[in-house]
């Protein structure tokens, strides 16, 4: 089992290879893969840092623990239906992600990511949507 955050969800549909640093990258794409591969794997929903934060890099300031982002999960477990404490599988996730939101909701939700200009998250949504799941890492 794997504990994720709020927002964490939605980066885990963005995500595509790259990270704050080869060691945050190579996590998140051990996990991505493993829930790419295994929609089954069990997710607890946490408040606060979770098993992708623990590999943020020590070189950048950490804003794990900043309010902002508490708020980001908040919004997006809210979006969901889903509630911190929550046990669920990847596939039941990615059920709620179909079922409840929408790819613009990135504009909103996570006004304040420096990712979201990207596009790569609400690609991520859309596909999901469309049943594609995550996808494959190069």
């Amino acid at each position: 089992m794997y504990t994720l955050r709020g927002h964490h969800l939605f980066c885990l549909l963005g995500y595509r290879g790259i990270g704050y640093s080869k060691e945050y990258a190579e996590n998140m794409t051990r996990l991505h893969q493993t829930l790419r591969n295994n929609p089954k794997t069990m997710i607890r929903l946490v408040n606060g840092p979770d098993e992708l934060c623990e590999k943020y890099p020590n070189t950048a300031e950490y804003h794990c623990q900043n309010d902002d982002i508490y708020k980001r999960d908040a919004a997006i477990l809210s979006k969901l239906g889903l509630k911190i404490g929550q046990i669920l599988s990847w596939a039941e996730i990615e059920s709620n992600v179909r079922n409840y939101i929408v790819p613009s909701d990135i504009q909103t939700v996570c006004v304040t990511c420096s990712w979201r200009a990207y596009g790569v998250c609400e690609e991520g949504i859309k596909e999901s949507i469309e049943g594609k799941g995550l996808r494959k890492i190069k």
